[in-house]
């Protein structure tokens, strides 16, 4: 079955970016600590960097996101979905309005304009059909930004919420929690590594 898993790395004070995030800093001032985790060598990294792209049917993305890692200073053959297990499943964008043009045009896009919902619509779509051609269950990577993973947990629209809890205290930037309705949370695993504690939880 195909699962809708918003996945992300936070800060210990709850930010998902460092202060004064932009096209061309997309993760802030000091953000860049908070994904060391993805570039680490450590073995329970990898791991779950591997699982995760592996399970990856299509991946969603809200347009300032996509505006970061499709801009000049963005994901290249180096640093792109997964750091250094990249993966090329189908990519979901829900924008306002779709871009006048792409520069990896090597990946798979599709822009929805008509909402959020529609936007998770389509992934679960694209990432059945994969599920379909590779002979097992893979899921929907909602990857952020923050905004929308608070939007999708707000709204209901999340199976499984996959935190990357760095340690690192931010004090200001894009926080992950807004406000919105309190959630109920299964905590079903902790992995402790050198650089990070991830944390997977059932959304009910």
């Amino acid at each position: 079955m195909t699962r809708i898993i918003a996945d992300i790395s936070v800060s210990l004070d709850g930010f998902v970016t460092g202060p004064e995030p932009g096209p061309d800093n997309g993760l802030g001032v000091g953000g860049e600590a908070l994904h060391s985790w993805a570039f680490s060598d450590d073995p329970g990294d990898r791991r779950i960097l591997r699982e995760g792209a592996a399970r990856s049917g299509a991946v969603l993305l809200g347009r300032r996101l996509f505006d970061v890692v499709g801009g000049p200073g963005g994901w290249d053959d180096e640093v792109g979905y997964g750091a250094r297990e990249v993966g090329k499943p189908a990519f979901v964008v829900v924008t306002s309005s779709p871009p006048s043009s792409v520069r990896l045009t090597e990946l798979d896009w599709t822009f929805v304009t008509t909402g959020l919902s529609d936007a998770v619509a389509a992934a679960r779509r694209r990432a059945e059909t994969a599920s379909s051609g590779s002979g097992k269950d893979l899921d929907v990577v909602l990857m952020g930004g923050g905004a929308t993973i608070g939007s999708a947990l707000a709204a209901g629209l999340v199976d499984i919420l996959s935190l990357h809890l760095a340690p690192v205290v931010l004090g200001a930037g894009t926080p992950l929690f807004t406000g919105n309705a309190p959630r109920t949370l299964v905590q079903r695993s902790v992995t402790t590594t050198s650089t990070a504690t991830h944390l997977t939880y059932d959304v009910l």
